[in-house]
């Protein structure tokens, strides 16, 4: 990738219109997203032929007429998924070229056991070869996701520090990371916990240096605006959010309430999308949550 790619790529996640499609899921969650897409295990055999489905998913995704840059300006993608090709085009480089759409790497290998109300990112190895091979493909920045359940400052702290920690890695490679500590939807201090975590975060993007900028992916908050002036610090690229289990149309509706946050969805992006259907059927349903996703990151 060339600096003046990198630049645009940077500008265009800094003030595009549009959102992140999440085309991430990893080895644990596949079976259940190509369930809902109607592909259940029965219907492959071993490991490559379930990771040749959720490829072949999300090319129909990615060659569909609706998914370019005008309204999807990026993509997070599974390592795989970065590794493999459409119609003979490495991933990232065909998402850029010809669709205009940012390439993200999901990086973290999964959640440690819940401990102190929180669940950090298990340990990843090979990290920097790794990153310097998603840099060589074209990728433009990193996804790492931890998870949080109760308002436990103790928990919140420890996970912002391991999220900054990585993500000071993926700069010294060249990459931009979206830090993702995602408050459960279903935690009974949600609020509490969000509360929290902001002030980690603000605490965590004042330490960083000039040139260390950083993106944020966070769960859409119970308080319209509490990340508005995250948004607006000057290490920060943009604020995305994720739809932690809400449906399309409750996910959009919360975002629509967030004037600075955009989406970046996955299971909602995938939301009533089936191999069974015909290319025309499909196109129509993934087109028409494309639209709900854009409208309400506007």
């Amino acid at each position: 990738m060339t600096q003046d790619d990198f630049a645009k790529m940077k500008a265009q996640m800094a003030g595009g219109k549009g959102f992140i499609a999440a085309l991430d899921q990893s080895g644990g969650s596949t079976p259940k997203a190509l369930g809902l897409y109607g592909v259940t295990e029965d219907m492959y055999d071993g490991e490559e032929a379930m990771f040749g489905q959720i490829h072949e998913m999300r090319t129909r995704i990615i060659k569909a007429p609706d998914f370019t840059g005008e309204k999807v300006i990026g993509a997070i993608l599974f390592e795989r998924t970065m590794r493999g090709a459409v119609d003979g085009t490495p991933v990232a480089e065909y998402l850029w070229n010809s669709l205009s759409v940012v390439p993200f790497l999901k990086i973290d290998k999964g959640l440690e056991d819940e401990a102190n109300g929180v669940q950090m990112m298990k340990p990843i190895p090979g990290l920097e070869e790794r990153l310097k091979e998603a840099a060589g493909l074209g990728v433009f920045g990193t996804k790492e996701r931890s998870v949080i359940h109760e308002a436990n400052a103790e928990g919140i702290k420890a996970v912002v520090a391991q999220q900054f920690e990585v993500g000071a890695t993926v700069v010294s490679c060249g990459l931009v990371p979206i830090i993702e500590p995602e408050v459960s939807i279903n935690s009974a201090t949600k609020a509490e916990a969000e509360a929290i975590l902001k002030d980690a975060l603000k605490a965590g993007l004042d330490a960083l240096p000039e040139g260390h900028d950083v993106m944020l992916k966070l769960t859409i908050p119970s308080e319209d605006g509490l990340y508005d002036d995250l948004a607006d610090h000057p290490r920060v690229v943009r604020v995305v959010a994720l739809s932690g289990g809400y449906s399309t149309d409750e996910a959009c509706a919360r975002l629509a309430r967030q004037p600075k946050m955009i989406a970046s969805f996955s299971r909602a992006l995938a939301e009533g999308l089936s191999k069974q259907q015909s290319d025309a059927a499909f196109n129509a349903a993934l087109g028409s949550n494309i639209d709900k996703i854009y409208q309400a990151s506007l």
